[in-house]
């Protein structure tokens, strides 16, 4: 007997596998990442290896790019408090998950969810929602909240022993900490990571590249580095907070787009889209609200062609707001 773990490194998903683990089964790990996951910033993805090294299981990875953009732009389950299209996302990965299932021959999921845990996706109703729009009606096996679940084909057909499985409900993580001095399981990290689509600030930023028609990965990709402001429908500036995001916007250029470079020490500007002259002004004047200086900044903007200094006044705070993103 095979199963698939869907396995994100975090404490719950490890105890679901090392629980079916230890019924005999073999489990291979399956760990989906977007471009959307705050826990990659903390490492997440070489989180799982190392653990699943530990359990003795094999780990596979997957991205999901394209996909998860398509969900996010229309849902079809609707939004949570923000921009997490949470049940859509997750039947998307469920119907990955079976995908790989029938690719290497196994017979159920793993999932580490707990029933109650989170408020869009993990109650009951949505629980048997994603089974069905996945195709993996009875198929999913959730351990750690089994017991307050119908029995599924797994438990029914004896693949698994359900009297070994658990009841647990709801955000108290005590139990899982306890089951895992039970268990010998060292090596969790503490809870964090999470979606970067229920953090409200960036939502907005999400928010622009949708209104603007210019919602794709690339874009995507740069909304997690530096200042966000939107100068005019046509044109975008990110200013760095710091070196690491200076390098960033450095390598994240593209031919056309325009770089706000000040002449000593302080934060490059990516500059994006159409540029007039009033939009180059606003862009090198509100870069200059970061740089220490005694009177005007000079500021060297850096074409696809060509190079030119401006020296300006900075903006004043107030006005920097109506831009912000």
């Amino acid at each position: 007997m095979k199963a698939i773990g869907l396995f994100s490194g975090g404490l719950d998903s490890t105890l679901a596998i090392k629980l079916v683990l230890d019924q005999g089964i073999e489990v291979i790990g399956l760990h989906f990442f977007s471009p959307f996951c705050t826990c990659d910033k903390k490492g997440c993805g070489i989180n799982a290896k190392t653990i699943a090294r530990e359990l003795g299981i094999s780990l596979t990875t997957q991205f999901l790019g394209e996909e998860c953009l398509r969900i996010i732009k229309n849902p079809k389950y609707g939004y949570g408090k923000n921009l997490n299209p949470c049940i859509d996302c997750r039947i998307l990965i469920f119907k990955k998950a079976k995908e790989f299932m029938k690719k290497i021959g196994a017979s159920f999921i793993i999932t580490g969810e707990v029933l109650g845990q989170r408020p869009k996706s993990q109650h009951a109703h949505s629980l048997k929602t994603i089974e069905k729009e996945a195709g993996l009606e009875g198929l999913i096996l959730r351990p750690l909240s089994a017991k307050l679940i119908k029995p599924t084909i797994i438990e029914k057909n004896g693949w698994i022993d359900r009297s070994k499985l658990l009841n647990f409900w709801g955000r108290n993580r005590k139990p899982q900490i306890e089951l895992a001095k039970v268990l010998g399981i060292k090596n969790y990290p503490s809870p964090a990571g999470g979606c970067l689509l229920t953090d409200p600030i960036f939502c907005k930023r999400v928010k622009d590249l949708l209104e603007y028609e210019i919602f794709n990965l690339k874009e995507v990709n740069l909304l997690k580095i530096g200042r966000h402001f939107r100068i005019d429908p046509s044109f975008k500036l990110i200013v760095g907070r710091d070196e690491k995001e200076n390098n960033l916007l450095s390598q994240l250029r593209e031919e056309k787009d325009i770089l706000f470079e000040p002449q000593g020490k302080g934060p490059l500007g990516l500059g994006r889209g159409r540029l007039s002259k009033e939009t180059e002004v606003l862009s090198a004047r509100i870069i200059s609200r970061y740089v220490s200086f005694n009177g005007k900044a000079k500021i060297k903007i850096n074409f696809f062609s060509h190079q030119e200094l401006l020296e300006v006044e900075k903006l004043e705070e107030r006005l920097i707001e109506k831009f912000r993103i």
